[in-house]
């Protein structure tokens, strides 16, 4: 029985010998993986240029309700063309539109932004991004980006208000005075 533990035993280490990893040399570092494609930017071009007559907004006190909109306009003051390539607002409850034609040298062009007061009371401030073809010497953003903000205070309407409102359309009953 010992003999056939000891041949076992024998059998085993040499078969764990003969699969062991053997060591291998260092080798170089494998070349890093290729970046994959950026997807498609407006050029960034030093030659365009936009100025904002306001970049932000107060709407001050609004009652809640009713949508309220402003334009953020801007005139190209730089020698180039100047695209808009997305205008994106900071949550749902904002909504703008913007110039989707170039603006040309000298021209203008606008922003507007659509605030849904509904169910929203209290301040707020949104933030509208703009991504365009703007931009300027030493920048290092892949899309130039420029913000204009919204802000003001929306009041909520009261039962009282709403009935105090529907009491002054109120017809006289019959035999009333």
């Amino acid at each position: 029985m010992k003999k056939s533990l000891i041949v076992f035993s024998a059998a085993m280490l040499i078969a764990g010998a003969s699969f062991a990893q053997t060591a291998t040399k260092p080798t170089a570092a494998p070349a890093p993986a290729a970046k994959p494609a950026a997807a498609p930017t407006p050029a960034q071009n030093p030659d365009a240029n936009m100025k904002f007559t306001n970049e932000e907004h107060n709407f001050g006190n609004i009652p809640e309700g009713p949508a309220v909109s402003f334009d953020f306009e801007f005139k190209n003051v730089g020698r180039e063309p100047i695209v808009l390539s997305g205008v994106q607002a900071s949550c749902g409850c904002t909504t703008p539109t913007w110039t989707k034609d170039p603006v040309l040298p000298g021209k203008t062009g606008k922003i507007t932004a659509t605030y849904n007061t509904q169910g929203r009371p209290g301040n707020f401030v949104k933030t509208i991004t703009v991504n365009s073809n703007v931009g300027s010497f030493g920048s290092t953003t892949a899309i130039p980006v420029v913000t204009v903000n919204a802000k003001g205070l929306v009041t909520a309407v009261t039962t009282a208000a709403i009935s105090t409102s529907l009491n002054a359309f109120a017809l006289p009953i019959c035999g009333s005075s």
